[in-house]
């Protein structure tokens, strides 16, 4: 047997122990890194719905409601510039610039959540499969009975939202989470297809059949996830499960490759280590020396959504490469983590970037924060983000102003 010295002899995974992981925080065991320029923040006033809302914003900035959209979700522009937003509501929009003006698209049955693009299609992600229909830009009308099944996705309550994406390799990618906090769900051989839940998937398409493969597992709930720019890795923000607590375990922002384990439910990445998690009884699919460490996190209830890299020439020098992330904030109180604590100690929602140095995530600094008041009242929860041709940022709201937003640089 080879002694690892970061293994405890009591079967748990250290931080530092892990193959490729002196990248993983400032804090980890490799020398620290001076890392990206720090952001400095300013305070705006917003009048919205005849309310003054204050935020902090990175100096220099501005923030601006567009738009009015019912419930939406992940944001995507597609090739011509066009701006596209999955919702709750059943709609999926468009908008052409300048982004205030919202069309519905088509209107499904089946929470249509996200959107992708191929050439000369559309895809659309419901929670039972990822759907097609061709597409031409600047398209402004897709009738329901257009879109086709591309593959189907295991459908069922919990966790039913279903993002999808194209990879730069080209394929079709899309996340699903597992339905409960500890559901037997995995992607992987043994499971019946219904089950077949809790990371991302890629699809093969091979003599005009489409078959979804794992590509990552043991993730709860990956609503969002992207390719950073530099290395063409996938990164991925995961939902941590409910029942340890207002504060463990941390949320995940994950690099993903293909094979990759992740852990849950079976295990969980406690901030310094992995530990087994006994509400998941059933017996591991693979031993926890293979999970998967994350390269950073954000605290507990969260609830991690959109994730978009900013491109290079986007927003500004401090930010390139870097990944916005939406997080909507937790429905969960203090101490225990249910509803029965004050609102104001419910985590807010914010949008922050996870900083990249050289392809390696090195911290987490806040972007936009403010939607939440002293006594935990919202008037904003992000939900989708999306890096703009114009190089601004764009963000959904699919609570309390349900909406688009865009934080733009004063030029």
């Amino acid at each position: 047997m080879i002694h690892d010295p970061f293994r405890h002899s009591d079967n748990r995974v250290t931080l530092c122990g892990r193959l490729g992981l002196l990248f993983v925080l400032s804090f980890a065991c490799a020398p620290v890194q001076a890392g990206p320029e720090a952001l400095s923040y300013e305070e705006l006033t917003l009048v919205l719905d005849a309310e003054s809302r204050t935020v902090r914003v990175p100096r220099g900035y501005r923030l601006e409601l567009l738009s009015r959209m019912d419930a939406p979700r992940m944001l995507t522009f597609a090739p011509n510039g066009d701006l596209f937003a999955g919702s709750k509501s059943g709609k999926v929009y468009r908008l052409p610039p300048p982004y205030t003006r919202p069309e519905v698209l088509v209107q499904l049955g089946n929470y249509p959540h996200s959107v992708a693009f191929r050439p000369g299609e559309i895809l659309i992600a419901q929670t039972d499969g990822v759907y097609r229909a061709p597409y031409k830009p600047g398209q402004s009308v897709i009738a329901p009975d257009a879109m086709r099944l591309l593959a189907s996705l295991p459908g069922g309550g919990g966790h039913n939202s279903r993002t999808v994406g194209v990879g730069p390799d080209g394929r079709v990618y899309a996340s699903l989470g597992i339905q409960r906090n500890c559901s037997d769900q995995y992607l992987g051989a043994g499971y019946p297809s219904d089950d077949r839940r809790g990371g991302v998937v890629v699809l093969r398409e091979d003599g005009g059949k489409a078959v979804w493969e794992p590509f990552a597992s043991g993730l709860r709930n990956p609503v969002g996830f992207d390719w950073q720019p530099q290395t063409g890795m996938m990164f991925a923000g995961n939902n941590g499960p409910d029942h340890l607590g207002f504060d463990q375990p941390p949320e995940y922002f994950s690099r993903l490759t293909a094979g990759s384990f992740h852990g849950m439910p079976w295990f969980q990445f406690d901030g310094k280590q992995v530990i087994r998690d006994d509400c998941a009884d059933s017996a591991p699919p693979r031993p926890i020396g293979e999970v998967a460490i994350p390269v950073a996190v954000f605290p507990a209830r969260n609830a991690p959504l959109g994730v978009a890299f900013v491109p290079a020439g986007a927003m500004d020098a401090r930010l390139e490469f870097d990944a916005v992330v939406a997080l909507h904030g937790s429905w969960g109180t203090q101490p225990g983590g249910g509803f029965f604590g004050s609102s104001a100690t419910r985590r807010p929602p914010k949008i922050v970037a996870v900083r990249f140095q050289d392809g390696k995530a090195l911290r987490v600094d806040d972007l936009v924060t403010g939607f939440q008041q002293s006594d935990g009242n919202r008037w904003a929860r992000p939900a989708g983000v999306a890096v703009g041709p114009d190089g601004a940022l764009y963000f959904s709201s699919d609570s309390d102003i349900n909406g688009l937003f865009r934080l733009k640089r004063l030029q």
